[in-house]
C-alpha cells in the first residue's frame, strides 16, 4: 500500500493505493485482486475487499463503482444499495470508504480538508480526455471548496515509457488541442503518452496547487500491481484489479 504524503499529513483521512500484496485470490489474480468484475472466484474477491476495508479502520463497506471510462460522478449524500455506473465518487459521510479500480488507469484520490469531503476518481485516457477530474473539482467548487485547499493525489499508473499508442490516438487529443503535443514522445518510430503528466496539467491548469504524482509504474513487474497491458501481452486470459481508497475519519 502506497500513502500520499500531501494527504496523509492532513490527519482527517485514512487512505491507500493498494498493490497485489496481501490478499485471498489465487493465479493470475493473486492476491489482492479487488476486481467485482474480474471472473475471479467472488468468495476470494470480497474477501480481498473485507481486508482493505479492515486496513481502512471501517466497519462499513467500500462504496465502488461499475466503471465505464465515462465522465459520470456520483455525490453519495447517504449510504446506498443502488447501483452506481461511472467513474467519480464524492462524499462527507463519515468513516465510509468510496473506492476506484485500475489496472493501468490513473487512480486519482482528493480531499478538500476544510470542507472535510472526499473524492475517489477512475481515469483511464477516454475518462482524462473527457475531463473527469475537473468535472469533479467544479462540483466541489459548487459544493462551497475553494481552489487552493483542495489536496489531489494522482495514484500508481502506467508510464509514458510503458504506454505505447497508436498515431489515431495522438491526433485525437491534438484535435482536441495543438498544446496537448507535449504529452507525447517519439522513440523509434513508436509513440508514447504520458497520462499522468496530462491529468496532472489539468488539474494545475484548472488552478489546484496542492498535487501529489506518485509516479510508480503499474507496467513493471518489479512494483507488484496488476497491469491489463502486461497481461495482454502475457495473453492472459483476464487481470486483477487494484484498489485506491480514501474515507473521512
Amino acid at each position: 500500500m502506497i500513502l500520499s504524503k500531501k494527504l496523509f499529513k492532513t490527519g482527517i483521512i485514512n487512505h491507500g493505493f493498494f498493490n497485489k500484496k496481501n490478499g485471498f485470490s489465487q493465479g493470475i489474480y493473486k492476491s489482492l485482486n479487488c476486481g467485482i468484475g474480474s471472473l475471479d472466484n467472488k468468495k476470494n474477491v470480497k474477501k480481498n475487499l473485507e481486508y482493505v476495508k479492515k486496513k481502512l479502520l471501517s466497519n462499513k463497506k467500500i462504496s465502488l463503482l461499475y466503471q465505464k471510462h465515462s465522465a459520470k460522478l456520483y455525490f453519495i449524500k447517504k449510504i446506498s444499495k443502488r447501483k452506481l455506473i461511472g467513474d467519480a465518487l464524492i462524499t462527507n459521510i463519515k468513516n465510509l470508504p468510496i473506492g476506484i479500480l485500475t489496472a493501468d488507469c490513473a487512480p486519482i484520490l482528493i480531499l478538500d480538508p476544510k470542507k472535510k469531503i472526499i473524492a475517489a476518481v477512475h481515469a483511464g485516457w477516454r475518462g482524462a480526455y473527457k475531463n473527469i477530474v475537473i468535472k469533479v473539482l467544479r462540483k466541489l467548487v459548487k459544493l462551497g471548496s475553494n481552489k487552493k485547499d483542495i489536496i489531489v493525489a494522482i495514484g500508481p499508473c502506467i508510464n509514458q515509457k510503458n504506454y505505447e499508442v497508436g498515431k489515431e490516438f495522438k491526433n485525437k487529443f491534438l484535435t482536441k488541442s495543438s498544446k496537448n503535443s507535449i504529452f507525447f514522445k517519439k522513440k523509434k518510430e513508436r509513440i508514447y503518452f504520458d497520462l499522468s503528466k496530462f491529468i496532472y496539467n489539468q488539474l494545475n491548469s484548472f488552478g489546484i496547487l496542492k498535487i501529489d504524482v506518485i509516479r510508480t509504474d503499474t507496467f513493471d513487474k518489479k512494483n507488484n500491481f496488476f497491469s491489463a497491458r502486461r497481461s495482454i501481452k502475457k495473453n492472459e486470459s483476464d487481470y486483477g484489479r487494484n484498489i485506491s481508497v480514501i474515507m473521512l475519519k
